[in-house]
């Protein structure tokens, strides 16, 4: 059964958000269970800092062994940091993707939309965990 943390909200598109400690910032990455359908990660492109996205706009791609996805925002907002460590260690959104494999930080435009995300028992029933 795939690892759904409780402490995080979830999107459709298989993106996991947590607030940070800094005022409307969100972490953002990947979940365990779309790492799982990908397979092994050999390449992550990920934006610049500075760069605005819509809510569900493709802000990057996700390269495995068997396939290339999109990277969605999961809300509306500009990046403020990229996990650099993902471009000399994409394995690490397979090894840890709640952790070292956060891939963006983002300055939500609304931060009140947060909640309006799926919480871990929607984003199970979605996955059917």
């Amino acid at each position: 059964m795939a690892n759904v943390p409780d402490d995080l909200r979830y999107t459709a598109d298989h993106e996991w958000v947590r607030q940070t400690s800094e005022a409307g910032v969100v972490e953002v990455g990947i979940t365990e269970y779309a790492q799982g359908e990908l397979g092994d990660i050999v390449f992550v492109n990920l934006p610049k800092a500075g760069d605005k996205f819509t809510a569900h706009q493709s802000f990057g791609t996700i390269e495995a062994v068997k396939a290339v996805s999109d990277l969605y925002a999961p809300l509306a907002g500009a990046i403020v940091a990229v996990n650099a460590g993902l471009d000399t260690d994409p394995a690490a959104v397979n090894r840890a993707p709640y952790a070292d494999g956060w891939m963006v930080r983002l300055k939500l435009d609304d931060a009140t939309q947060f909640a309006g995300l799926l919480d871990a028992a929607a984003y199970r029933s979605h996955i059917g965990a």
